[in-house]
């Protein structure tokens, strides 16, 4: 890093830290008024052109994963010219900043901005270190500017104060003797989540980035929807507002200091019709384009803003959306664990101070693949080392033993081997009557994190399942419940996975062994579910008998659009989703009779 990038860097932290955010409480005492960035350039050239580009890098969900994601989770589809499909390895942050570094060459103006989930959920090597070692990395790749995500609300307001403004962990302390953790040199906007006592963001809602007299507004929201998919610890104190009134709020506050240059980062996305990274999402063929909530969002925002850069669904696409004057607009996302980033070309008008924008694609915009085939940028690597130091000797116990992959996350069919596994792993540590007397287990497919892969990751030998393996598969470190159900809300749980806020994208809770159902994705909402279908070990659900349920504490809160599962009664709370898991993998596998994957065999899918 320059001299010149470290005193504006400098300058940047004392900035955010004199914004006052450390806590809800100490958060919220200073802001708006001021809620600038600072780009890295100075001075004014002469005779400058009217019109000057600049240069959008952008990524999204990177959720800690500092080394290559494992198995089919760190791959992207490519479509080839003959139209197949190819599987590229891609991501790490030893390939990423050489990536941005290196498409950052030759362009004088660059900002680099990110839309959210940065943190949380991650595998081992950062979230033992309650992300540090991320945000270390983020500082490192020349981040400008991201919006905040639901994850980064996993462990708490205050939590995502210190990562912002830096200083050891509560609980923890500092991991490295004489160190003091720094924060984050980039600022972490969060323009639609206010505190409910003041009503004020608890962080800055907007960054402006200037270089030459360039001027380049960032707004920052997360999906309202947040307190619906974290924990209720995770977003105490704190109100979620509608992402579409929230950022044309503060594009007109934007306006009106004269800063007509806007981009909103948004923590919400879509599904484009394709999961091939470098599909035409705007190829005008029935069934094209993209999907989801964002397309609302994106018709909404006002003409302000010039490009949406938004995340969360984890798909790569980069479309165009009209906004509400008919224009089209750039919104683009980048897939997920630093696998892809966006380029975009912002042409700034000098005498409008407005990016330009005409019917064609302009800005012009297009998502690149992080390889593993490029150099590794040494500063990443040396850091990836330092932590992988301090984390060994956790992270390396072995934990049990695979006889092949078993996906997860990288599974795109309903029901996942790994997913049944979960749920074997949560009923078997729960069925004793001590222990809650459980009778079935659910698991919420979105707490899958990666596939257990089995070629060793770090010297521990073939099929080998780590500690650190283990918690990058279920790193939230949820502690489970045992609940009492009436048929009639185990029923209802299975109908939300496929009807209310599940219908459009369904959320297909991963089974323990003994239940069986049919789901016919011919059908409409809640009618998919086949009641008649249901069976628990053979026997039809008595829809006014009591069953024992176990599940994760963020479904028995109702989490993800499952309220029916938010209605249990006699709670209680055994150990945590990780320990069983390791608890099973030990008692169902050694080194000569390694785990099979289970057969996915329990969702008949009709289509």
């Amino acid at each position: 890093m320059s001299a010149t990038s470290q005193k504006n860097r400098a300058s940047r932290r004392v900035l955010s830290a004199a914004a006052g955010l450390a806590t809800v409480g100490a958060l919220v005492a200073a802001l708006p008024a001021g809620a600038q960035g600072h780009g890295h350039g100075h001075g004014h050239g002469h005779h400058q052109p009217r019109t000057v580009d600049v240069q959008l890098l952008s990524f999204n969900d990177l959720h800690g994963n500092l080394e290559p994601p494992a198995g089919s989770a760190g791959t992207v589809a490519e479509k080839q010219a003959d139209g197949t499909v190819k599987s590229v390895p891609a991501g790490g942050v030893e390939y990423l900043a050489t990536s941005l570094r290196t498409a950052r060459k030759g362009h004088p103006y660059s900002v680099t901005a990110a839309g959210g989930d940065m943190v949380g959920a991650s595998p081992l090597l950062s979230g033992l270190f309650h992300d540090e070692p991320t945000i270390e990395a983020l500082n490192g790749l020349d981040l400008d500017v991201t919006a905040v995500g639901n994850h980064e609300f996993d462990e708490g307001a205050t939590e995502l104060g210190r990562l912002q403004n830096g200083g050891c962990h509560p609980v923890e302390g500092c991991y490295e003797k004489g160190k003091k953790f720094k924060g984050a040199d980039f600022p972490y906007l969060a323009a639609n989540v206010t505190s409910e006592k003041s009503g004020r963001p608890i962080l800055k809602p907007y960054t402006v980035w200037k270089k030459n007299g360039v001027k380049i507004g960032f707004i920052g929201v997360t999906l309202e929807g947040t307190p619906n998919i974290v924990t209720a610890n995770g977003v105490k104190g704190l109100k979620f507002h509608d992402e579409i009134e929230t950022v044309n709020r503060y594009a007109k506050e934007l306006d009106r200091q004269g800063v007509k240059s806007i981009v909103a980062l948004i923590h919400e996305g879509g599904a484009p019709a394709s999961s091939s990274y470098n599909y035409d999402c705007d190829s005008p063929g029935a069934g094209d384009g993209i999907s989801g909530p964002i397309v609302d969002i994106a018709k909404g925002i006002t003409s302000k803003v010039d490009a949406l850069v938004t995340g969360h669904t984890h798909q790569a696409y980069v479309c165009t959306v009209p906004d509400p004057s008919g224009k089209p607009r750039m919104v683009t996302s980048a897939s997920s664990f630093g696998k892809l980033y966006t380029d975009t070309t912002l042409t700034y008008d000098r005498r409008t101070k407005d990016i330009v924008r005409t019917s064609v694609k302009s800005p012009s915009s297009a998502n690149h693949i992080v390889s593993r085939d490029q150099a590794k940028a040494t500063d990443m690597t040396a850091l990836i080392a330092r932590w992988n130091t301090l984390a060994a000797p956790i992270a390396s116990r072995p934990q049990g033993f695979i006889s092949a992959d078993i996906n997860g996350r990288g599974s795109t069919a309903p029901e996942k081997p790994l997913g049944n596994l979960i749920a074997d792993a949560q009923l078997e540590g729960l069925a004793p009557a001590d222990k809650g007397g459980a009778v079935v287990a659910f698991m919420n497919p979105g707490g899958i994190r990666s596939d257990l892969v089995y070629a060793a990751s770090a010297g521990e030998g073939d099929g080998v399942v780590t500690y650190g393996e283990a918690f990058t598969v279920q790193p939230f470190t949820n502690m489970m419940n045992v609940v009492d159900l009436t048929g009639a809300q185990l029923v209802a749980a299975l109908q939300q996975q496929v009807s209310g806020s599940n219908a459009a994208s369904p959320k297909i809770l991963q089974v323990s062994k003994g239940l069986t159902y049919t789901l016919d994705m011919t059908k409409a909402g809640a009618d998919r579910v086949v009641t008649s279908s249901i069976l628990l070990n053979g026997v039809a659900i008595d829809p006014a008998k009591t069953y024992r349920v176990a599940m994760n504490e963020f479904l028995a809160g109702g989490g993800d659009g499952f309220a029916a599962l938010g209605q249990g009664t006699n709670k209680l709370v055994g150990p945590s989703d990780l320990d069983l898991f390791n608890a099973y993998l030990a008692a169902h596998s050694t080194a000569s009779a390694p785990l099979a994957p289970p057969a996915t065999d329990r969702i008949t899918v009709v289509q």
